[in-house]
């Protein structure tokens, strides 16, 4: 339903747009009153480069992000990832990841940044104590936030904002009764734009989503997806179908689907019960983080990498190895 009133195909966008307008106009305010300097804006001693995106909803950020922390390793930058940490709950922030870290404490997204790419990784809700948290033990030279453009009390050097190529900014309007956390107009300020899936438009940065092998989640036995019989696909990420048409993609038509909202928290028995004897699960990755540790036999997870169009994903990399030099 979510996604129809978004799109503009249900007319109930129109109920919600005084609530919209409300929210436009403080965001506007909040916005406004750190360029006026009426809040304090830190700025850390290395250069910060966010991620984020206009709409909420799964746009391919996460993997945008791996993809820009193992590019600038390959380079021999040292640099560290900051969250919200959104779906996680620790004791006490911020919270430095390590090997032992639970998805309950850090939230999805940040275990799965930590475990592809091995960088230093920190949460917060305040990104500043995640930064200086990281500083304080590991001698970064720059530091990538995933997520949080909309967050102005963190000074950043470079802003990348992250669209979904098919379904764009859906009626435009602010949330929730369109998907847009800020207009459109806000691209016009940013220093690169990827799109990922359909077409780019014009200074766009084309991207895709490439999958890997398959891999087991108990064993860590890799295989192509389309040699798994009788798959049962699971996504619980922002936008489900992307992952569904990424296997239909490799080949495989699942024998059924199952959407699960971004972010939830899963048991072993709740993700046991989605398959039958002879049925093999596939998950994401985002999935996998918060499976793994009660893991069955048959349950895989598809991985996923971010293919940027060249010249211009070249051109973006150097853009961030300038502010290291």
């Amino acid at each position: 339903m979510i996604e129809r009133i978004w799109s503009g195909q249900s007319p109930l966008w129109l109920l919600l747009l005084p609530l919209s307008l409300l929210y436009g106009l403080v965001s506007g305010l909040i916005r406004l009153s750190y360029r006026l300097g009426l809040r304090t804006v830190w700025r850390a001693p290395v250069p910060v480069v966010v991620v984020g995106n206009l709409t909420a909803g799964g746009n391919g950020k996460t993997p945008v992000v791996v993809w820009l922390v193992e590019q600038l390793q390959q380079r021999g930058v040292r640099v560290g990832v900051v969250s919200r940490g959104y779906g996680g709950k620790a004791a006490q922030y911020p919270l430095l990841l390590t090997t032992h870290t639970s998805t309950a404490e850090a939230g999805d997204e940040p275990v799965l940044i930590f475990q592809r790419t091995g960088a230093p990784v920190a949460v917060s809700p305040v990104r500043a104590d995640a930064v200086k948290a990281l500083l304080a033990e590991h001698p970064l030279q720059l530091i990538i936030t995933d997520d949080g453009l909309q967050h102005y009390a963190l000074a950043r050097d470079k802003e990348i904002v992250v669209i979904d190529g098919v379904r764009r900014f859906g009626n435009g309007w602010w949330l929730p009764a369109g998907p847009m956390r800020e207009r459109a107009g806000r691209l016009r300020s940013v220093d690169a734009v990827i799109t990922n899936g359909g077409e780019a438009h014009q200074s766009e940065i084309a991207m895709t989503l490439k999958p890997g092998l398959a891999i087991n989640l108990l064993t860590g036995e890799k295989r192509s997806v389309d040699s798994l019989p009788q798959v049962v696909a699971m996504a619980g990420i922002g936008h489900p179908p992307r992952f569904f048409a990424t296997l239909e993609q490799a080949g495989v038509q699942p024998v059924k689907t199952i959407s699960l909202a971004d972010h939830q928290a899963l048991n072993e028995a709740q993700v046991a019960s989605f398959i039958n004897e002879g049925q093999t699960l596939v998950m994401t990755e985002k999935d996998a983080v918060k499976c793994r540790a009660f893991a069955h036999p048959d349950w895989w997870y598809l991985p996923v990498d971010a293919a940027l169009a060249r010249p211009q994903a070249d051109k973006l990399v150097d853009s961030l190895l300038s502010l290291v030099r």
